[in-house]
């Protein structure tokens, strides 16, 4: 911790409970603490334990005040008990006056088990801003300060601090930024050292610059990418998380099989097994020999070549309707969590033999596609999307998009549902590019599509169906063999052939 400066005393302490947490004190000697992840029972309760607890419950009060009236073997007893039950109690940051004038500025609750809080005092003259991965939002009708970088949460409960957060947008000398809050220097000072503590406010550094636009690990994160990190796996947030049932008996489930739109149908071919078996490739040739092809043949694909790529990649093989209540799920021939499998896929077909270029849906309960639009402007504008993802010109047979039914993943689980279909594209991904590399054909994974784009060509709502993925497929072209000498450019490592020099110093020094 950095030490205070001399002209500034420690950041005042207090505590409370959280927001959105309650004790309550059962007859006898129990007390139940309920709040965010679970309750906690407290028994025997009594004495110098339960005053605290009950002060807790009241509101905020400074350390001296809590604890008043204790001896020091009370206040040992009671610290044990404040510390196990810390990710129900709040730090608050009040205001300098004694009470009743004396009010609660903000409030940091712990988002994370192991939150531990300090402050960091701020000299008056010291330049303060929000960290670049800050962000304010509303959460259950109050303002709140957030950050990926940060454990605490800041509930801006009183106006003083949603002006004084908003004074924070850019740099600024510590003892002006309360300024418009009304705040005295002593105050401003107070809620900044906490604020710093917690990782949501950052001061500059001896240069003038600010950590978080200089320091090379947080340079490389964009502000989205780092909240989604910390949002989508347990350990600094203390939300619901997992497969919750949020919405059981509120919304009802989407369908496992999505109800086909209108349109034209065209039946598509199904492959036999026992063909498959006899003419595939080994699981490992085809991962050997897996590559992404942004150029293709001159020969046509076929619409049998298509019909048994969407077979072996998205058909529905198994549909299971529960009784009960529960989930409805499907089987297709790639893992998903709970089975929910949300992706569809839709088809731009530019150039194949024995089907008309359209933009089709893939019914995969039925192996058939179903035209959904005909205008060849939509056609060129979908892979005009496609060839700048490339970085230049494409020309495949056909276009795949990967759309997401994103209710059929949150009605079952919280805060994972997009993170988790994310994960199921690029396992439809590589069972995309694998059948391909096994059929002969010229496989190649996007990495961007235009989501509105492809909302309007497919007739979909953006918040309920869009595209999460886009795949080219089209024949090899005559020059798609694998060289037996991957050339001067490339370092060929963990073949038979290749081993580490004695030394054991790695490629960049051989």
């Amino acid at each position: 911790m950095i030490p205070p400066p001399a002209e500034h005393p420690p950041a005042h302490k207090a505590r409370t409970l959280r927001t959105d947490a309650e004790a309550v004190f059962a007859a006898g000697d129990a007390v139940h603490l309920r709040g965010p992840g679970g309750s906690l029972v407290l028994r025997p309760v009594r004495g110098a334990l339960r005053t605290v607890l009950q002060r807790l419950a009241e509101g905020p009060l400074p350390q001296e005040e809590l604890y008043e009236g204790l001896d020091d073997t009370e206040r040992e007893l009671v610290d044990a008990v404040v510390e196990r039950v810390g990710f129900f109690l709040a730090h608050s940051v009040l205001t300098h006056q004694e009470p009743p004038v004396r009010r609660e500025v903000l409030r940091l609750e712990p988002t994370a088990p192991d939150a531990g809080h300090r402050t960091v005092p701020v000299a008056a003259d010291t330049r303060v801003r929000l960290s670049r991965f800050a962000l304010c939002r509303t959460r259950d009708g109050v303002l709140v300060l957030e950050s990926p970088l940060a454990k605490f949460r800041a509930v801006l409960l009183d106006a003083a601090a949603r002006q004084l957060v908003a004074a924070l947008g850019q740099p600024v000398p510590a003892a002006e930024a309360g300024e418009p809050a009304r705040l005295s220097e002593a105050e401003t000072l107070d809620a900044l050292a906490h604020l710093v503590g917690a990782g949501l406010v950052e001061p500059a550094l001896p240069d003038g610059s600010f950590a978080s636009d200089t320091e090379p690990r947080l340079r490389q994160w964009d502000f989205h990418d780092l909240l989604f990190h910390s949002r989508v796996r347990s350990g600094r947030y203390d939300a619901a998380f997992g497969a919750v049932y949020p919405y059981r008996g509120v919304i009802d489930p989407q369908p496992a099989v999505k109800p086909v739109p209108e349109g034209r149908t065209v039946p598509l071919h199904r492959p036999r097994r026992a063909d498959l078996d006899r003419k595939d490739p080994s699981l490992t040739a085809a991962i050997e020999t897996r590559r992404t092809r942004r150029t293709f043949g001159e020969r046509a694909m076929t619409a049998d070549e298509l019909g048994e790529f969407l077979y072996r990649v998205q058909r529905i093989r198994v549909h299971h309707t529960p009784a009960a209540e529960g989930d409805e799920i499907v089987s297709r021939p790639y893992p998903s969590g709970g089975s929910l499998y949300e992706l569809e896929l839709y088809a731009t077909v530019l150039r194949c033999e024995g089907l008309t270029p359209g933009i089709y849906f893939y019914d995969s309960y039925a192996h058939r596609l179903v035209l959904v639009n005909e205008a060849e402007a939509d056609r060129r504008a979908m892979l005009g999307v496609a060839s700048r993802s490339a970085g230049f010109e494409v020309h495949p047979d056909v276009l795949f998009t990967v759309t997401s039914r994103f209710q059929r993943m949150a009605w079952k689980y919280r805060a994972m549902a997009y993170a988790t279909t994310l994960r199921h594209t690029g396992v439809l991904y590589q069972t995309m590019y694998l059948v391909a590399t096994a059929m002969n054909l010229a496989p190649c994974g996007l990495g961007n599509g235009d989501a509105d784009l492809s909302a309007r060509v497919l007739g979909l709502d953006y918040l309920t169906e869009s595209s999460v993925g886009d795949f080219l497929l089209g024949t090899l072209p005559p020059d798609a063999g694998i060289p037996a000498d991957s050339g001067s450019e490339w370092h060929m490592v963990n073949s038979p052939e290749w081993a580490l020099p004695p030394d054991g110093a790695g490629p960049g020094t051989r």
